[in-house]
């Protein structure tokens, strides 16, 4: 006996997505639609009729909706993270090999676009990462008739302090925390203690690993989104300026862009390390189950 087509599938979006039809129906649909032949499993010839599976794609506005966020999230985050990359290990070494002159006329053209794309990607990624979670906090909490506002309050309480904490460490600008290998050991032991903080509070037995998963990347996400619009384009928005002048003008660079290049350099490099675990949080959120149930 053929297969069904449930018990092939993987995912259960698939299901809703792909019903089986008979020979006959698939042929009267052509006009109107389109269809596919199943998974090889699904096709038989022990005198059975063949079965072929037509495209029907939801309908229902909400799981049309969490679907384009989550695409419209896919896209932004490339465009951010690649841009972020970029910046890390290519831009960085470039910018200490080329001359001084051909530097101030290139620099600000090239870090203005870019960074156009780098801050407004970061805002949308978050954004719609935060529509996306937030419908499965409230899933998680409807089906234990529980509420979500604490854990969305703890989110933005804890990794927004988090953030203010991890901005604290490079104002100095001088001594020890302006050494990266100790900010690495401070951020570590920070964002280790969000994690827990964020796991603690959001105990109650009902919270899916979807939803702390999430919930702690996406956290570290929101930290390097406030890096972006905090921290860097703050400080390059001036040296773009400072560049731009001399280089038209021979305006001298004030000394404090120094000190704002050091600081943009550290959150780059923060925001550049913290990606490896958001995107492993990202993909465990469904596929490696290791909080919550």
């Amino acid at each position: 006996m053929a297969q069904r087509l449930s018990d092939w599938s993987y995912d259960t979006a698939l299901d809703a997505a792909f019903q089986p039809c008979s020979v006959e129906n698939w042929k009267s649909r052509q006009g109107g639609g389109f269809a596919f032949a199943g998974p090889p499993s699904t096709i038989v010839s022990s005198g059975e009729e063949s079965s072929v599976y037509s495209i029907n794609l939801p309908s229902d506005l909400t799981t049309n909706l969490l679907m384009l966020f989550r695409w419209v999230h896919f896209i932004a985050a490339i465009t951010w993270i690649g841009l972020l990359y970029f910046f890390n290990l290519v831009n960085v070494p470039f910018m200490k090999e080329i001359d001084p002159v051909t530097k101030g006329k290139g620099l600000p053209a090239l870090m203005s676009r870019a960074l156009w794309w780098f801050r407004w990607g970061s805002v949308v990624t978050v954004v719609m990462g935060l529509a996306y979670w937030g419908s499965i906090v409230a899933s998680d909490a409807r089906n234990a008739s529980a509420s979500s506002a604490g854990a969305m309050a703890s989110f933005f309480l804890i990794w927004t302090i988090t953030w203010a904490l991890m901005y604290a460490c490079v104002i100095p600008g001088k001594g020890a925390l302006d050494k990266g290998p100790v900010l690495a050991v401070i951020y570590v032991v920070l964002f280790t203690i969000a994690s827990c903080l964020f796991l603690r509070f959001n105990d109650h037995g009902w919270e899916s690993n979807r939803m702390l998963a999430i919930g702690i990347g996406g956290g570290m996400g929101w930290v390097m989104m406030l890096n972006v619009w905090g921290v860097i384009w703050r400080a390059q928005k001036k040296i773009i300026l400072w560049t731009r002048d001399n280089a038209a003008n021979s305006s001298p660079i004030p000394d404090r862009a120094k000190y704002l290049a050091r600081q943009t350099f550290l959150m780059s490099r923060a925001n550049f390390i913290l990606s490896f675990p958001v995107l492993f949080l990202m993909g465990a959120a469904s596929h490696y189950p290791m909080f919550g149930k």
